[in-house]
């Protein structure tokens, strides 16, 4: 293999592990090339790629003895000084693989942080990703402060005190506490922000999709946002909204956000860390589902990115699957028809699809709407209200008799819950 000069710290062998739970071949190799891109988006300068198949995991070790003692042998030989495995390892597995291996130890959700932590942009970001490093770190003290022993105690310096790990313990769960009050304040002002939107008569379309999709390119087609997409993992990691560039034949503003990729087996830390983020799903009005088409693996993402967004509660709202990177495939492929949802061909790169995309978005948003000026009366105040709750109070004002009149857009499916149908009979449709 050839050497590389990068700094020893750089230099890694990367384990990939088959529990034999994987019957498909080319899922196995999946996992293990999207392991390997991790690595190098993080900086990794990947030396070595070992597989280990075992049908059982060490208690103590994680990987098997054979397995241990052959990557041990590598590691004292090329002088490597980090091992990444694709796993997610007890304390006492990483403790005893580094004590074994006299390397530092690395599994799938400290080198996921690790990426997370240098692609944080916003405080809130900021705060997310500290959160979710010092609730994984919290398990791992013991590594650090082994060696010493109790300090000296209280009044008169009687008694065993605290050890130093217990101290760092209860500095961490203070500061745990703290990110997750300023997270719950930040949650609040998100709650605070969609509600005076929905008030504003904006609509909001969230872009969601596996990771290095082009969700960002897209979204910089659709808005003019002008943010950096690279090729990379997780190149995207806070939310970014902004107005469409486009408009649509309605007084609503439609808005796009730009949110954080998904991965296979996302660390559940981190779900729990970002809840103020995917949380930004939940308020939108739309989903694009943004799938990378000349990926071989697509199927396989689709099905990920399903995964979770039925997790969050989601998988109900109306979506569309934007096909991206058909400019990348050459030859014409047979793409199987999903009757749930609407599927557009697009290049973010090129803008094939793109106005089709745009007619798809506008006739989702609005093409079953009906619109027009409504005059409440006192006693029908009750319909008004749960009207402007809903957002479809677009407008307001008072006639020459001092009546209020208001400018509503409401769906039929909405108008049917109404009793009180034949105020709303001068609505027309309007159109996208």
């Amino acid at each position: 293999m050839e050497k590389t000069s990068a700094p020893a710290d750089l230099r890694a062998i990367i384990v990939s592990i088959d529990l034999l739970r994987t019957s498909q071949d080319n899922l196995e190799q999946f996992n293990s090339s999207e392991f390997i891109e991790l690595a190098r988006s993080s900086g990794l300068k990947v030396e070595h790629h070992i597989f280990s198949k075992q049908n059982f995991v060490s208690a103590s070790h994680f990987l098997t003895k054979g397995k241990a003692d052959e990557l041990k042998d590598i590691v004292e030989s090329e002088n490597i000084k980090l091992v990444v495995l694709d796993c997610e390892l007890s304390p006492s597995q990483e403790r005893n693989l580094e004590k074994l291996l006299c390397a530092r130890v690395l599994d799938r959700t400290g080198l996921i942080l690790d990426i997370f932590a240098a692609r944080a942009q916003s405080d809130i970001g900021k705060l997310q990703v500290e959160l979710a490093q010092l609730s994984f770190l919290s398990t791992r003290l013991v590594r650090g402060w082994s060696h010493l022993e109790r300090q000296k105690g209280g009044i008169g310096l009687r008694g065993p005190g605290e050890t130093q790990l217990e101290t760092d313990r209860r500095l961490i769960g203070n500061r745990i506490k703290q990110l997750k009050k300023k997270l719950d304040k930040q949650h609040n002002q998100k709650n605070l922000n969609r509600y005076s939107r929905r008030k504003g008569s904006n609509k909001l379309v969230a872009l969601v999709g596996y990771t290095n999709a082009g969700k960002t390119s897209l979204f910089n087609m659709l808005t003019k946002g002008g943010l950096q997409a690279e090729d990379k993992l997780f190149a995207t990691l806070d939310t970014t909204t902004r107005r469409a560039d486009f408009k649509f034949k309605t007084l609503e503003t439609v808005l796009f956000s730009d949110t954080v990729g998904f991965i296979s087996n996302l660390p559940t830390k981190l779900v729990e860390s970002f809840k103020a983020t995917l949380d930004d799903l939940a308020s939108a009005d739309l989903l694009i589902h943004v799938i990378d088409a000349a990926d071989l693996n697509r199927d396989h993402k689709i099905k990920e990115v399903d995964l979770i967004l039925d997790e969050l509660g989601v998988s109900s709202m109306p979506q569309i699957r934007a096909l991206n990177k058909i400019d990348l495939i050459k030859s014409e492929e047979i793409w199987p028809a999903n009757n749930q949802h609407a599927e557009i061909k697009m290049s973010s790169e090129t803008g094939e699809g793109l106005e089709e995309l745009k007619n798809v978005i506008s006739e989702s948003l609005f093409g079953g709407l009906l619109c027009g000026w409504v005059q409440f009366s006192p006693i029908q105040a009750s319909v008004r209200s749960k009207l402007f709750d809903s957002g479809c109070i677009l407008e307001e004002k008072m006639d020459s008799n001092g009546q209020h009149q208001s400018l509503v857009s409401i769906s039929q499916s909405m108008l049917e819950q109404f009793e009180e149908i034949e105020i709303f009979k001068n609505l027309k449709p309007l159109s996208p």
